[in-house]
């Protein structure tokens, strides 16, 4: 299982045609991940008040089908563990009420501190995730 959060398309979502901009299903997974966060207790306002941000070091997405104007999608995402200041997250993109992976995508972040140097994740941190979303644990 993952972490799941709902989306729904709008038009500033999409091209002329109708169907969502290749870079929107990347705004898409970051909602998830700040979600993820909201959802264990965290804010990344408050975290950055505290000299701890994230960045994202890398992306891997394939993208596999469309996604088209006022389409109710979920955004699935899975966490591994955590290696210092990197966290691997596997996301996808799926259409609500199936199975079909529309965009998925390995996203690699980074804590930093506000000088942009990398700062192991705090262990309070991840416990939380890992206590409120057992099941997005890879």
């Amino acid at each position: 299982m993952a972490f799941q959060w709902p989306v729904r398309v709008y038009i500033e979502d999409t091209d002329f045609g109708g169907i969502v901009y290749y870079v929107n299903y990347l705004k898409f997974m970051e909602r998830a991940r700040t979600e993820l966060l909201r959802s264990a207790g965290w804010s990344q306002h408050e975290l950055s008040l505290q000299n701890l941000i994230f960045v994202v070091g890398s992306v891997e997405a394939q993208y596999l089908a469309p996604a088209k104007l006022d389409d109710s999608l979920i955004i699935k995402t899975t966490v591994k563990k955590p290696q210092g200041a990197r966290v691997k997250f596997l996301q996808a993109v799926v259409k609500e009420g199936s199975d079909r992976v529309l965009c998925q995508a390995e996203v690699e972040v980074i804590s930093v501190t506000g000088a942009m140097r990398p700062k192991r994740w705090p262990k309070e941190l991840i416990t939380s995730i890992t206590q409120a979303h057992p099941e997005a644990w890879d």
